[in-house]
């Protein structure tokens, strides 16, 4: 129970951290409105580290069932325990985007956007054509997992401390150089929940939620993670 309360909050900080601050940029009379890109990647980035460091000495800070599954498939994490990290993730970022609902309460009605409204939620492509959009994701998503087992392997910043700001310099990077195309959800519960948050919340004038794009931010990360998993251990060992 320990475990799974702190991968639910983990992932309920990262949700309501990294939703919040595309609320900020996108929703009309925020502080924040078109801030842009820069501090939508920014506040992602800030919101991965801050997650991580609060839970990753009790539950190892997976926080996404790509990580999750991609560590499992390499042998780094048992079978029998992913059920219960993905279930908990899901309710995290479901509890997050419920959060971030009630911190912008007040624009929502202010917002005439649908697409905006629902952009808070959850990705959406710039281009939707489905096969880019699914290699899109899957290459964020290696990149992601390949990227926190190398972090991981190297001992000098784990003494210190620093990992889990050096995988929000990651997600940073990946934000910055390969987000523009889908918006980065290389997380299936980053996406999910928060969708199913707007498909149920009683938000002021929202559209629909886009179930038909809805599987790309879940199977491409998950296919991403496992190949990101593979090839690091392929490559480099355990």
């Amino acid at each position: 129970m320990r475990v799974f309360v702190a991968e639910a909050v983990g992932t309920m900080l990262l949700v309501l951290l990294g939703d919040g601050v595309v609320a900020g940029v996108l929703l009309s009379k925020s502080k924040a409105e078109k801030s842009g890109w820069i501090v939508i990647t920014t506040g992602w980035a800030l919101a991965v580290a801050m997650a991580v460091y609060a839970v990753g000495r009790i539950s190892g800070a997976h926080l996404n069932p790509a990580v999750t599954l991609g560590l499992a498939a390499v042998g780094k994490f048992p079978w029998g325990e992913t059920p219960v990290y993905i279930l908990a993730q899901m309710v995290g970022a479901f509890l997050g985007a419920a959060l971030v609902w009630l911190a912008y309460l007040a624009h929502w009605e202010q917002t005439p956007s649908e697409d905006l409204k629902l952009a808070v939620f959850s990705t959406a492509p710039a281009i939707r054509r489905t096969a880019a959009n699914l290699v899109t994701e899957i290459v964020g998503t290696s990149v992601l997992v390949f990227g926190v087992l190398a972090l991981g392997a190297n001992k000098a910043p784990n003494d210190t401390g620093l990992t889990p700001l050096l995988v929000g310099f990651l997600v940073w990077s990946i934000g910055l150089s390969l987000g523009g195309s889908t918006g980065y959800a290389i997380n299936p519960a980053r996406d999910l929940g928060p969708r199913i948050a707007h498909a149920l919340l009683p938000i002021a004038g929202k559209g629909p939620s886009d179930w038909g794009y809805s599987w790309i931010p879940v199977v491409g990360p998950v296919v991403g993670g496992v190949i990101g998993a593979v090839a690091y251990v392929g490559l480099f060992g355990a």
